[in-house]
């Protein structure tokens, strides 16, 4: 498959550094980028204030599809907007966290959501970020990489990213949270987290952004016009 201009797909488990990855790499090379966990964190999120059953596959599909999420460009990076509220930051508290990661596993929920993303992103010229983009929403991505780090290297990522958003958080509780939500992952019914077939796996426990952000620029250079 060839487009004018490519798709760039980064997935991996929680804390290995997609989201970081994913906006340098599109701001390197001049493309958009999409963080399709803030898609599921808006749902999570929405779930929450309007009292909807974490348990109620229904409720929460319907509202997936209702929901009207915009990522507005703005200097340091999108704003995410949901029924014209900006969430960007309501959506990164701890318990949005943990109730995406319920979220996420719901099937209807990502049918809802994946179809947005493949609308997003069918012109090309985007990267797209989160745990199925190589493998369900763009499988003839031009690109595909598959980010990885142990998670001991995870767990102090998160750790330390929640120390400096103000939380008190424990670094063993953090470590169960992130062991629990690799399990959900991995083990939904649908479309669980795994490498695609044909992804560059990068293990990025021992890499620095610059090494992770130029190897996945080289490899979007080889495979396609952009420069």
């Amino acid at each position: 498959m060839s487009r004018q201009h490519p798709v760039v797909a980064i997935d991996g488990p929680t804390a290995s550094g997609k989201s970081t990855v994913a906006r340098a790499v599109a701001d390197r090379l001049g493309l958009k980028h999409i963080d399709t966990g803030a898609m599921y964190r808006s749902v999570a999120l929405a779930s929450m204030r309007r009292s909807v059953d974490l348990r109620d596959d229904a409720a929460l599909t319907a509202l997936a599809a209702s929901l009207a999420i915009e990522f507005r460009p703005a200097p340091g990076g999108d704003r995410i907007v949901v029924d014209g509220e900006d969430v960007t930051e309501a959506i990164r508290a701890p318990e949005v966290s943990t109730a995406a990661s319920i979220v996420s596993a719901v099937p209807g929920v990502r049918v809802a959501l994946v179809a947005r993303q493949q609308a997003l992103g069918a012109a090309g010229g985007i990267v797209m970020e989160g745990r199925d983009i190589g493998t369900v929403v763009f499988p003839n991505a031009e690109v595909k990489v598959f980010l990885g780090a142990s998670l001991e290297a995870r767990t102090r990522r998160r750790h330390d990213e929640l120390r400096a958003r103000g939380v008190d958080a424990d670094l063993d509780e953090v470590r169960r949270q992130e062991a629990e939500r690799d399990a959900r992952d991995e083990t939904r019914s649908h479309s669980p987290l795994r490498p695609a077939d044909d992804a560059v796996i990068l293990d990025t426990t021992l890499l620095t952004l610059e090494q992770v952000v130029a190897a996945i620029v080289q490899l979007v250079r080889e495979r396609s016009d952009v420069v």
